[in-house]
């Protein structure tokens, strides 16, 4: 064959390096939100359900508050640095944390598709697995926030009057948005982190439940962290728990000085890398193990 043919008939040559690695991330993203927009009227029927026991934390906390006030002949009471209004805006706050850094059943799929084998296409696909579950989790909170914006608006709106000191600064609000986008990594790479665990473990369930109930509890989604006893406050302060839902709500209401935001910024990226190598380390730890049962 001559030269003019073989240059004709060869092969054609695979794209490779970083503009194939975007190419399938952008594949990958837009798969998941197509996937997603198909059920944006649950999205946003959901969402407005979800605001719905926060009517429930209004006459708990305003019972709370009334109760002390009348004891006190009418002064102002805070209770752990909140007020009465404080406090519900805290809870308003605390959900928007909560919907950038909650991973529902992220953990469990992980340790399921160890579990019965699924998790070996991994191995002979060019594909990532942490990778592959960021960018649907990333496709998930972009479709939730954009179908949910307006019944997040309509919440904020008619709750306009709790927020007594209006809305942040810029630089606060920056900080308030880092520390959002940070929560959504944390919560992402921790809950994968502890999903890896079905490398070693066949049942983790057990293990799940007890995590999810400590993170809902010092999260600071039940209450202000303010509220617990000193020393236990102190404690859970260095968890980084805090930074899934209390740490953005602080920040929003200025309950975080100005001269300590940036350090406490710096401790929430620090434990952000933390959780990156950990859950890199288990996962190429645990596919060495691998032994590709199951399905």
């Amino acid at each position: 064959m001559s030269t003019a043919a073989e240059e004709r008939w060869s092969p054609p040559h695979h794209n490779s390096g970083l503009g194939w690695r975007l190419a399938t991330w952008w594949i990958i993203l837009r798969t998941a939100l197509e996937e997603r927009l198909v059920y944006r009227g649950d999205f946003a029927l959901g969402t407005l359900m979800r605001f719905l026991p926060i009517i429930t934390q209004i006459f708990l906390w305003y019972a709370v508050f009334d109760s002390i006030e009348a004891s006190k002949s009418g002064e102002e009471v805070t209770i752990g640095k909140f007020g009465f209004k404080e406090i519900i805006a805290y809870y308003l706050l605390t959900m928007v944390a909560r919907a950038f850094s909650s991973m529902p059943n992220l953990a469990s799929g992980i340790a399921q598709q160890i579990r019965d084998g699924e998790i070996k296409r991994y191995l002979i696909q060019p594909i990532d697995l942490i990778g592959f579950l960021l960018l649907t989790r990333i496709a998930h909170k972009l479709t939730y926030y954009v179908v949910a914006i307006a019944p997040f608006a309509l919440v904020f709106f008619l709750c306009r009057g709790y927020f007594v000191e209006g809305w942040p600064s810029l630089p606060v609000f920056a900080a308030f948005s880092a520390s959002l986008i940070m929560g959504f990594l944390i919560g992402f790479f921790m809950e994968a982190s502890i999903g890896m665990i079905g490398f070693w473990f066949l049942e983790v369930s057990s293990l799940l439940f007890v995590f999810m109930l400590f993170s809902f509890f010092l999260s600071g989604h039940m209450f202000p962290l303010t509220l617990l006893p000193d020393g236990i406050e102190t404690f859970v302060q260095f968890l980084p728990f805090k930074y899934l839902a209390y740490f953005p709500a602080a920040i929003f209401l200025g309950k975080v000085e100005p001269d300590a935001l940036p350090m406490e910024l710096a401790i929430q990226f620090a434990w952000l890398i933390f959780f990156i190598v950990v859950c890199r380390f288990a996962y190429s730890r645990g596919m060495k193990r691998y032994s590709g049962y199951g399905g």
